[in-house]
């Protein structure tokens, strides 16, 4: 396996989605890990902006030569930004999913969802245990 990174400014979903918050908005991706694993990734279609999207629920799909992986919320939220660069150059996710491989910038209408999140620690210790 690849050295992955692991920022520890973020918290991660057990689905593998990371999310940067900022205030009652956040920016969420897919983390190293996930675009390891998934491998040459070819396609993403994002849900649209001013869609309102609970927990849990998919804000879009990713698809690599391996397989095809539903990207889901880790909070609830409203999208206001997606990152429409990845439509033409979505193995830019491969090559940086912390910075410009993010997908979906969302205002938080529901936060209740963070305390379940993983801490950098806590998420590598849940790889190594794939």
């Amino acid at each position: 396996m690849a050295d992955l990174k692991y920022p520890e400014d973020l918290k991660y979903a057990e689905s593998d989605e990371w999310i940067r918050i900022d205030g009652d908005e956040a920016v969420v991706g897919i983390s190293d890990f996930a675009q390891d694993a998934l491998n040459d990734i070819v396609y993403i279609e994002l849900k649209e902006v001013g869609e309102v999207i609970e927990v849990g629920e998919p804000f879009g799909e990713v698809e690599s030569v391996k397989a095809a992986s539903e990207l889901v919320l880790p909070v609830s939220g409203e999208i206001i930004e997606i990152n429409s660069d990845l439509e033409d150059d979505p193995e830019v996710i491969n090559a940086d999913p912390y910075g410009a491989g993010w997908m979906v910038k969302i205002k938080i209408t529901d936060d209740s969802n963070l305390a379940k999140l993983m801490d950098v620690e806590a998420y590598k210790a849940f790889n190594e245990d794939r």
